[in-house]
């Protein structure tokens, strides 16, 4: 379980396929965060410590993991947001955020908005009807609240502070982001029989 508070720009140093595919990435996370088999949400995908060492670890992925996610398109270089598993009494400053990335939203604008940006994103139908405004959603593992929603496109503001230490300050038009649903979303919709598909 994770916040959706990232607390590290991590970059990908290598990337080997073999069965799975391997990442090595970058990262000023401390060791005791990077015990094998630790959780690390990675752009918002909970993926899990196999190997560590002084400013470095790896996880693999799964071609599953590889195929709904980003994760497919990462190369040597890429910047990654990084957050070590909530631990029973770290202050909860996002939202419960799980790690398990529902699907891929797409930035279709960006608008300045003050000294933020707006920015809107269109997300599958099937995903759409679990965003509420002043609702939470995790994007690239960052937890953001919902200002406006308009069928399959939902809006939230960036504050400067949140554009330079995560990957969203360098978002463009037409990329796609990791994106989770609110867990409370989830459950309800479940409870109602209308399951996230």
């Amino acid at each position: 379980m994770f916040t959706g508070i990232t607390v590290d720009r991590g970059r990908v140093s290598a990337i080997e396929a073999r069965g799975d595919t391997y990442l090595t990435i970058d990262t000023r996370l401390p060791p005791r965060d990077l015990a094998d088999g630790a959780s690390v949400a990675c752009n918002g995908c909970c993926l899990t410590v196999i190997a560590a060492g002084e400013g470095w670890f790896q996880v693999s992925a799964s071609a599953e993991t590889l195929a709904c996610t980003t994760l497919g398109a990462w190369r040597v270089g890429t910047t990654v947001n990084l957050e070590a598993a909530l631990r029973l009494g770290d202050t909860l400053g996002g939202h419960l955020v799980s790690g398990h990335v529902d699907g891929l939203a797409i930035l279709a604008d960006v608008r300045p908005e003050g000294d933020s940006v707006r920015m809107l994103f269109d997300v599958p139908e099937h995903l759409a009807r679990f965003v509420a405004a002043k609702g939470s959603v995790a994007l690239d593992g960052v937890s953001l609240t919902v200002n406006q929603v308009d069928g399959r496109r939902f809006g939230v503001n960036i504050i400067p502070h949140t554009l330079a230490v995560t990957t969203l300050g360098q978002a463009k038009p037409g990329d796609a982001v990791n994106f989770e649903i609110d867990t409370i979303a989830r459950y309800v919709a479940r409870l109602l029989g209308k399951d996230a598909a």
